[in-house]
């Protein structure tokens, strides 16, 4: 009997999910689309659907005949070089020759090329993958080789968000997502899982049933390959589309390209020679949902509504083209200093208004850059000072601890060539030429937030403008690739509320649910903080840790509550744990409570305005006063 592993699921044969097989097909008919991300819980049959895919490409042509495309799977550790190609390391040695070693994505031409967690994948390889799948060609410019060549591929990143979220940038480059759920629909789950037992007890006889449909289906991509450079996009349409992402307020020009590739992909799938409305609405909601997220706390997806909102506004402006003389004249950079004409938004009522964001992106903060002092070698992010296996190569090492510096070793070794006989051939090579890189980059730490949740801090105002400046602090540790916990500290006890994560989204909720009052437990708190980070050393003894503490500074809390707040700071202060103290003590009279505590902790010290605008905490003023008439 044929293993399941060596026989395929068939395409044809996967229940549901037709929204994500639909935008896997358009991108396989346009490449140039720019690929899917599939956002979903684990379980959903993300990578089945994706691997399911390859086997209805058309067959490549290259040097060696005629082969199947190829599903090409990128591992989450690679690296740069396995990814876009190298130095042939063996000819340099052997023969002294540059020959260039292509990567992944040569390999991925003309198949898919399929990236499981995408999101936790290394941003700069991300970019890597993002230009060559929107430019279909891969130009290096490294280790002294400069080479080029085609890169035609279907890219597909799979993720779970509860690992942690693709920044803004990074969600925008992919053309389409799709969010994956299972179906809560009995007779669909039923039908997936007798599907999935009949395949796994006989491969060979399951996919016989699906054959002929994944051969049509086949068929109808070629067809639409051929058909899709053919297919017209009138200026009506194209009018539609620009209105359609101004109605959204996307950033920038791609979204317009995307969608106008997607839905011209759409019309030769379903052998149309121009693209119709039907086109652009259904390529809309593929490719605009991840291109309205401004930050991690936005809700993800585009209401159904609002898209019909936007879709007739759109109508509008296609069926009533201005006249030539209708063109406005560009203005000469708001020389009356008045604000430009900025595209109406959507709103959820329908109409013209502003796009509904989280509370959280409602105030806009400023935060100061917070970092551990020193160098270390932990995950890659975007804090603290590192050097290690990721980063830029700086200079050859004599170490060769975290690779090996190609031309730094070839420069070793060349200048002892005649003194060790060589006259033609290969390099002669000795141990002593090894070079290593020396990288240096930024890391993303383990950043404990110490909330003080007390009564002491339980004003309003205050506690409101405590909860802006941890929603800022969250924010910019998301864009920094941090893990984050959370701890607050209120009555008698500390509360992990969060334990270390990297999606952020998650501890804003659970701030949103904090329970506030009581005395203030601050030795417990920065313990507690303690715990956390000496358990997580043990899981990633690399990734350096940091405490935020967000305190008034009084101690009130248990036994002796100030000398045992000292004691514990001294604690991690000795442990060597960089940590920073922001002063939430506010008023005409302050105790400076809270720069005690920082030196104590030998901690940064930042008062709470340096996280959050003063803007900012005006309107949490007015709208705690708003809060307090309307109860």
């Amino acid at each position: 009997m044929t293993r399941a592993s060596d026989v395929g699921f068939p395409f044809s044969a996967i229940v549901g999910q037709d929204r994500l097989r639909l935008a896997l097909i358009l991108c396989a008919v346009h490449p140039g689309i720019g690929g899917v991300l599939v956002r979903g819980e684990k379980g959903t049959a993300k990578s089945t659907v994706v691997r399911a895919l390859a086997a209805l490409l058309p067959p490549v042509v290259d040097e060696g005949g005629s082969r199947r495309a190829r599903l090409v799977e990128l591992p989450i550790g690679a690296t740069e070089d396995r990814v876009v190609g190298s130095l042939d390391l063996g000819k340099v040695l052997r023969d002294g020759e540059q020959a260039f070693q292509p990567g992944l994505l040569a390999a991925a031409h003309h198949g898919v090329l399929y990236v499981d967690e995408v999101n936790l994948l290394h941003d700069h390889l991300v970019d890597v993958l993002l230009d060559a799948a929107a430019m279909g060609r891969v130009h290096i410019e490294r280790d002294g080789v400069s080479h080029s060549h085609p890169a035609r591929f279907v890219l597909v990143g799979t993720m779970n968000p509860e690992e942690g979220e693709l920044r803004p940038q990074l969600l925008d480059r992919f053309g389409l997502t799709v969010d994956v759920a299972a179906s809560r629909d009995i007779d669909v789950r039923m039908a997936v899982v007798r599907r999935r037992l009949d395949y796994e007890r006989d491969p060979q006889a399951f996919g016989e049933q699906y054959a002929d449909q994944d051969r049509q289906l086949a068929q109808q991509i070629i067809a639409a390959r051929d058909l899709v450079d053919a297919v017209e996009l009138d200026d009506i349409e194209l009018r539609r589309i620009a209105a359609l992402c101004a109605a959204f307020d996307v950033d920038g020009m791609r979204a317009d390209l995307v969608v106008a590739r997607a839905a011209t992909a759409h019309a030769a799938w379903r052998g149309s020679a121009s693209v119709g409305e039907e086109d652009v609405r259904i390529a809309a909601e593929l490719a605009l949902p991840h291109r309205r997220r401004r930050d991690p706390f936005d809700e993800p997806g585009l209401d159904q509504q609002q898209l019909d909102d936007a879709m007739e506004q759109a109508s509008e402006q296609a069926d009533n083209p201005p006249e030539p003389d209708d063109f406005p004249e560009p203005p000469d950079d708001n020389p009356d200093g008045t604000g430009g004409g900025a595209p109406p938004q959507v709103s959820d009522k329908g109409g013209s208004g502003p796009t509904n964001h989280s509370p959280a992106t409602q105030s806009h903060y400023r935060t100061t850059l917070l970092q551990i002092p020193g160098v270390g070698e932990g995950a890659p992010g975007r804090r603290s000072r590192s050097q290690g296996s990721h980063g830029r190569v700086v200079r050859p090492v004599a170490q060769a601890n975290h690779g090996l510096h190609l031309l730094g070793t070839v420069f070793a070794a060349a200048r002892h060539q005649q003194a060790r006989g060589r006259t033609d051939g290969r390099l002669l090579l000795e141990s002593d030429d090894l070079r290593g890189a020396h990288r240096e980059g930024r890391e993303g730490n383990l950043v404990v937030f110490v909330v003080d949740a007390s009564g002491s801090m339980a004003a309003r105002d205050r506690l409101a403008a405590v909860t802006g400046a941890v929603v800022s602090l969250l924010r910019d540790a998301y864009q920094r690739r941090d893990k984050v916990a959370v701890v607050t500290i209120r009555g008698r006890e500390a509360n992990l509320v969060l334990p270390p994560t990297s999606s952020v989204d998650i501890a804003v909720r659970r701030l949103a649910s904090m329970r506030t009052g009581g005395k203030t437990p601050l030795a417990q708190g920065l313990l507690r903080a303690r715990d956390v980070v000496l358990r997580e050393q043990v899981r990633d003894p690399q990734r350096r840790p940091m405490i935020v503490l967000l305190t008034d500074g009084r101690a009130t809390g248990g036994v002796e509550p100030v000398q045992r707040a000292k004691i514990a700071a001294g604690m991690l202060a000795r442990a060597g744990v960089a940590s920073v103290v922001i002063d939430c003590e506010r008023g005409l009279v302050r105790l400076g409570l809270a720069a005690d505590m920082a030196r104590e902790l030998r901690a940064q010290y930042r008062r709470l305005d340096e996280v959050s605008a003063e803007s900012v905490a005006g309107a949490v003023r007015s709208q705690s006063a708003r809060s307090s008439s309307a109860a």
